[in-house]
């Protein structure tokens, strides 16, 4: 009888055993997921990640009057994205780090964290809306035929460069507008890897025309710049557009950029910084 009751109480005590540490597994598997759960919506806030590191990483191409040198030894750099981003960063309380990038792996770039945005001239359209999150436009542009003085009048008419070498930079507006747009029919079209490549393709003789960002050419050709034999083409404009800066597909800083961006308007801040850089009448101010 006596062996009977042990044998009851040792079930006993097995049992609650086993209880105890099932409870213990439980709730730790509990915490572990509650922890896992708190560090994938930190991970999922872009602008949590931004401001503990303390940097905004701009990734740009070189162009004026956008992002450009102003010195031979290329050691400061300036332009309206430039002075805008600063601007910007400063109302986010983190610093602007700009980074030059190959404009046709700038997704990748930024997908991969490399980069925290686009931010040069970037183009709205759908197949970008629906890839990252874009920023409210706020400038005007659209895509412009420039040459040499001597041949503007030769290519004003569609159809007029068969036979001739046209321009663009690889993955920009510019060069869907020199592949699908009849006025380029009969052309020989070759892509360079940057608008300033495609300006001095012309200015060399290598090129041509080339088809550039209307807020490019306004600012980097003409009198007093390095491009003064080359001029924009009366007429040949084409693709009206919008620039927005890219982030993160689901990003919340494009809300906080939106706003400081507002702000920038409101206190006249980047009307001053386009009118510098001969943008003032592309600015979208509202």
């Amino acid at each position: 009888k006596m062996k009977k009751v042990l044998s009851v109480l040792l079930a006993v005590l097995m049992l609650v055993s086993v209880g105890s540490l099932f409870a213990a597994c439980t709730k730790e598997k509990t915490d572990d997921k509650k922890e896992s759960s708190t560090d994938t919506s930190a991970e999922s806030s872009d602008l949590a990640y931004i401001k503990d590191k303390g940097e905004l990483v701009i990734g740009i191409t070189l162009f004026a009057p956008m992002d450009y040198y102003a010195d031979e030894a290329e050691t400061e750099l300036t332009g309206f994205e430039v002075e805008f981003g600063k601007a910007v960063c400063e109302k986010l309380g983190v610093t602007p780090k700009f980074q030059v990038i190959n404009w046709e792996a700038k997704e990748n770039e930024l997908n991969a964290k490399n980069i925290d945005c686009i931010w040069n001239g970037f183009t709205i359209d759908d197949k970008r809306l629906a890839t990252m999150s874009i920023s409210d436009p706020y400038m005007n542009n659209k895509q412009i035929l420039i040459t040499k003085a001597e041949n503007a009048e030769k290519y004003s008419a569609a159809g007029s460069l068969k036979g001739a070498t046209v321009v663009a930079e690889k993955e920009s507006a510019g060069e869907g507008v020199a592949q699908t747009d009849a006025f380029f029919e009969g052309c020989n079209y070759i892509a360079v890897d940057s608008m300033a490549k495609a300006m001095m393709e012309v200015k060399s003789g290598s090129a041509d025309a080339a088809v550039i960002d209307y807020v490019t050419g306004i600012g980097s050709l003409g009198e007093g710049t390095d491009y003064a034999d080359i001029v924009i083409v009366e007429g040949a404009s084409f693709a009206d557009e919008q620039y927005g800066i890219a982030f993160r597909k689901g990003s919340d800083v494009t809300a906080e950029v939106n706003k400081a961006r507002k702000e920038l308007l409101a206190d006249g801040t980047l009307q001053k910084i386009a009118d510098k850089y001969k943008l003032g009448e592309q600015l979208i101010a509202e």
